[in-house]
């Protein structure tokens, strides 16, 4: 049996699976504001969970390996989470050594889209690939890298931070860059351009039908019943979609690109000119090896990359 931790900004949950990362137990409850009381609830799920391993699923040393996946800065080596934006107050927090004391399993600790990446090459849409590419197309674009079948890193741990790639000159702002691959393909960016679509209107003397109502659901359910402002806004976002892509084509060759949340829920609207693009941009014959894919793990993935975490951990300690 495994064990995975997924800490988040709103909330946190403990999970205990098999190799196969098929979750048995789960306890989910509030990241509270204060660090201290969060860890404190995370070792005492860990308790709990860890005897319901020893109880139901074979006994004293069922439970070989733990992970923790966390949106970073991490040190992952460390095992530390390092004052995420998204976690005040959780400064040099270090979890993998608080859980491991505990426990007295070993663990290890991964930033959340490298670890969502694992989870899809291990159980999901990426399952049988030798190499690909996760984005997570979220509320940012994050990504993870795999090839030959290991998890691309990189020096320190930041590798694969494709949303900070600069698709254009101007356009909306993600990863603290205008014109971003994150400007453009994430939850803020489809907010930052429906907010210029519908500029552009005014502009023109009109109106969108959804004006002041700017959140991607909401242009989405616009643009499938036919809307030409919420349409053109998923046009530009698949048209830089295809261009980042294209880029990463060009440079990975990797057999799938596996991409979540949004893209997952919208590939209908994005799909057309993404790939109008790709066979503008991409060099052909990478293009032709690559599947394009949402995610596979749909709403689980945030369980399933904290096991996937756990399962790279214990497939280390048998190597070693």
């Amino acid at each position: 049996m495994l064990m995975g931790i997924d800490v988040g900004g709103t909330k946190c949950a403990v999970t205990i699976a098999d190799g196969e990362g098929a979750v048995k137990e789960k306890r989910r409850f509030d990241t509270d504001g204060d660090a201290g009381k969060a860890i404190e609830n995370i070792l005492t799920a860990a308790d709990e969970l860890a005897r319901i391993a020893e109880e139901k699923y074979g006994g004293k040393g069922a439970l070989r390996a733990f992970g923790v996946s966390c949106g970073g800065p991490l040190d992952e080596k460390k095992g530390l989470i390092l004052s995420p934006p998204n976690l005040p107050g959780w400064d040099n927090v270090p979890v993998v050594g608080l859980v491991s004391e505990r426990l007295g399993i070993p663990g290890g600790l991964r930033n959340d889209a490298n670890a969502c990446a694992m989870a899809e090459y291990m159980f999901g849409a990426g399952k049988g690939a030798e190499s690909l590419v996760f984005l997570t197309f979220g509320t940012g674009l994050g990504a993870g890298i795999i090839a030959g079948g290991k998890l691309i890193s990189g020096f320190s741990g930041n590798a694969g931070e494709l949303g900070h790639i600069r698709l254009s000159r101007f356009g909306p702002v993600g990863y603290g860059k205008a014109g971003s691959f994150e400007g453009f393909c994430s939850g803020g960016g489809l907010r930052q351009l429906a907010e210029s679509v519908a500029a552009e209107a005014r502009g023109g003397g009109r109106r969108v039908a959804w004006d002041g109502t700017y959140d991607p659901k909401t242009v989405q359910e616009f643009a499938e019943s036919g809307d030409r402002d919420a349409v053109r806004v998923y046009n530009i976002c698949g048209a830089m979609l295809g261009r980042g892509l294209a880029i990463v084509i060009d440079m990975l060759n990797p057999e799938r690109i596996i991409i979540g949340s949004i893209f997952a829920r919208a590939a209908h609207l994005l799909e057309p000119e993404m790939y109008r693009v790709l066979k503008e941009e991409a060099l052909g014959i990478s293009l032709d090896d690559c599947r394009i894919l949402p995610a596979g793990l749909g709403e689980s993935i945030g369980d399933a990359a904290a096991i996937a975490v756990a399962k790279e951990k214990e497939d280390e300690s048998y190597a070693g």
